[in-house]
């Protein structure tokens, strides 16, 4: 073999070791780009998490928000409701004397007459109250409901089918809106 033949040797071997270098470079090159490739996904993973939990917190802190100020408005009306209610309630009375006076007057035997001004001031008293939601409430004749009526006391029912109805009616008992205002004070045949 002649020196050309070695050199030519030499030469692949070395092209070789070069390749394998370059290669082996090449792979811990590749490797450490993957590291780093790892890394970033890593932490784009963890700020992905990071802004679905600060969206997750916003969201329920709005939805917690939009409650509250539901949860106020019905507090306030309901706090206007019961305010009402109170003022209503104590104009109750004043109703009843009005209804008292107002049935004495029309009795055949009553020397005292109802003046038209106090009867227009009776009216205008009614129409308030039942402008604000008071509505009065029927008793006479009706079935005796706990929830609605208070009893007064029994007295033996004049006919059959009055058992267990109310008889009379000793104080009217009223509705405002849908609710009980005032229970109905009644007598009931036993």
């Amino acid at each position: 073999m002649s020196n050309k033949g070695k050199s030519s040797e030499k030469d692949q071997v070395e092209a070789v070791e070069d390749q394998i270098l370059e290669n082996g470079e090449e792979k811990v090159g590749n490797d450490t780009e993957n590291e780093g490739l790892q890394e970033e996904s890593t932490e784009e993973n963890d700020k992905d998490s990071q802004i679905a939990e600060l969206k997750d917190k916003y969201l329920r802190l709005a939805a917690e928000f939009e409650n509250y100020k539901r949860r106020t408005v019905k507090e306030k009306l309901n706090m206007m409701g019961t305010a009402n209610r109170d003022t209503l309630s104590a104009l109750l009375p004043v109703l009843d004397d009005f209804d008292r006076a107002k049935k004495n007057a029309e009795d055949e035997n009553s020397t005292e007459p109802f003046s038209e001004g106090v009867m227009m001031v009776y009216n205008k008293l009614f129409n308030t109250l039942q402008q604000k939601g008071i509505k009065a409430m029927e008793s006479n004749g009706e079935e005796f409901d706990p929830e609605l009526h208070e009893a007064i006391t029994e007295i033996p029912a004049p006919t059959e089918e009055m058992k267990g109805k109310v008889i009379d009616t000793v104080e009217k008992g009223y509705y405002l809106k849908d609710a009980i205002l005032r229970y109905a004070k009644v007598v009931v045949g036993k």
